[in-house]
């Protein structure tokens, strides 16, 4: 679901094009289908290593919120 808050300092990756629309999430891997149903694209897994990361499809910018994201694996 798309953010409404105003972004700070967020860029998409060099040699990349513009994001379509910027989402903000709380977990290091999303889903993104192009959100369009059936003229969007098929469902990509994308995992935030850093900070953000851009879907190869549709060039949503999934930024990981402060704070979120910490793993504590097994």
């Amino acid at each position: 679901m798309p953010d409404s808050q105003p972004t700070h300092a967020v860029t998409p990756p060099v040699g990349t094009a513009a994001p379509t629309e910027i989402v903000h999430v709380d977990d290091r891997v999303v889903a993104c289908d192009g959100g369009d149903g059936p003229l969007g694209h098929p469902r990509v897994f994308l995992r935030i290593d850093g900070h953000q990361v851009l879907c190869p499809y549709c060039s949503r910018l999934y930024v990981l919120n402060a704070g979120a994201g910490v793993e504590h694996g097994h």
